[in-house]
């Protein structure tokens, strides 16, 4: 091994100062949108980065709708402990308030995820991205849009459709509520709707019609293009999930085009999987993922 793929495998000042810009700009935001009684603690939402030095390998794990880095932690220990560099970036507009996400867009996300990989990038040669919910969607929109800068991808939960009734007709709320605010008619708009969250601790309680609109864009443009997935691809879903339309793992798993592919149902009636005793089944299913593509030393 030379001496610049040496230089790979450690952090140093490049890593260093976008870890740094990312604690930055959230402490800037927290501090810009912070909302008494509806803000979490600041430690929920920071990005955060765990660090394996005998390996060469990162994972760039993405949390959900709603939600924060906090709640892929356990996920992201898991990898840590299994010889994984781990980073768990914190997409635009979450751990601040539900009114700082409803301002964001699919897109604003991508670029958090995108900054999370040239986090990785700066010191790991190899990296795999994994994601939950909204997050898996990311994944799979990561490998599609750069294939060439991932190993692997696993997709958990993510909402290819989801279950809800009243999820059909977000596009048309969203469309009034534009509507109302143009026209001054802001007090009839209904611009965020209640969230039954499953870690409350961690999730907003309120979410932004738009940002359900934003998820239904991304998902459109993902399965678009599942088939040109050429690199191994885990998919996972719940069985009974109340949110997320348990056949969306199916039909992911049947739209990525390559062959190096697994897909597990996980029976368990909530959303969150990645969290609490359930998450140790998920995690199983991750393990023997990586070991059969040769991804993970099966001694770890």
């Amino acid at each position: 091994m030379n001496t610049s793929n040496k230089e790979l495998t450690k952090p140093g000042q490049v890593t260093d100062r976008l870890l740094a810009a990312e604690s930055a700009l959230f402490t800037k935001e927290y501090e810009k949108n912070y909302s008494a009684g509806e803000s979490k603690p600041p430690n929920i939402g920071m990005p955060f980065f765990l660090y394996s030095p005998g390996s060469d390998t990162g994972v760039l794990l993405i949390h959900g709708l709603m939600a924060a880095p906090e709640e892929v932690k356990e996920w992201a220990m898991f990898l840590h402990e299994k010889g994984f560099t781990v980073y768990a970036p914190r997409l635009s507009g979450h751990g601040t308030s539900y009114k700082d996400l409803s301002t964001r867009n699919y897109q604003d996300w991508m670029d958090s995820v995108n900054r999370g990989h040239a986090i990785l990038k700066s010191c790991c040669k190899k990296i795999l991205v994994a994601g939950f919910s909204t997050g898996a969607g990311l994944a799979l929109q990561s490998v599609i849009l750069k294939p060439n800068d991932f190993e692997a991808v696993i997709a958990i939960s993510a909402p290819l459709r989801f279950k809800s009734f009243s999820s059909r007709f977000a596009e048309t709320l969203n469309g009034f509520n534009q509507f109302c605010i143009f026209s001054g008619m802001g007090n009839f708009a209904k611009e965020f709707i209640k969230n039954d969250a499953d870690n409350p601790h961690i999730n907003y309680l309120c979410c932004p019609v738009s940002a359900f609109v934003q998820v239904k864009k991304l998902m459109k443009k993902v399965r678009r293009s599942l088939s040109d997935i050429s690199l191994p691809a885990l998919v996972i879903q719940a069985k009974n999930d109340p949110k997320v339309a348990p056949q969306s793992g199916p039909a992911i798993f049947k739209l990525i085009g390559t062959d190096k592919k697994h897909f597990s149902w996980i029976d368990y009636n909530m959303h969150g999987i990645v969290r609490g005793e359930i998450a140790l089944d998920v995690f199983k299913e991750v393990e023997s993922f990586l070991v059969a593509y040769n991804l993970i030393n099966p001694e770890n």
